[in-house]
């Protein structure tokens, strides 16, 4: 069975950091894009990140750019969100997700973990 794992959420203030991992088995996720997506109550999921297989490439959704690191260690099969200067508005379940084809279209992934909770409070 192909997962992915997410893992490192929680409730923590605001400006506060916080680190995700998402460990995937069952296979190795070469030349797979690896996504953040997050989704709040009552709203559309939406991205968040993505990086390139070699790493090489990675993309932000504007609310967070600046704030959030995404990164992976293909030795690990594991890609991590470094989160920097969280915002309630980032409270959300946060889902990894890897495609083989374009980053920002979720209908394009082919495997979902079951997401981690991220609490920030005000």
């Amino acid at each position: 069975q192909v997962q992915l794992v997410e893992s490192g959420g929680g409730l923590v203030q605001a400006g506060d950091s916080l680190r995700l991992s998402c460990a995937g088995s069952g296979r190795t996720f070469s030349s797979y894009y690896m996504g953040w997506f997050r989704q709040a109550p009552g709203k559309e999921r939406e991205f968040v990140a993505a990086i390139s297989w070699s790493g090489g490439s990675t993309y932000y959704a504007d609310s967070v750019k600046g704030r959030f690191t995404i990164s992976r260690d293909n030795a690990k099969n594991t890609v991590y969100l470094q989160m920097n200067r969280v915002k309630p508005e980032d409270t959300a379940v946060y889902y990894c997700a890897a495609t083989p084809g374009d980053y920002d279209d979720p209908l394009q992934y082919d495997y979902w973990g079951q997401g981690t909770q991220v609490t920030v409070s005000s």
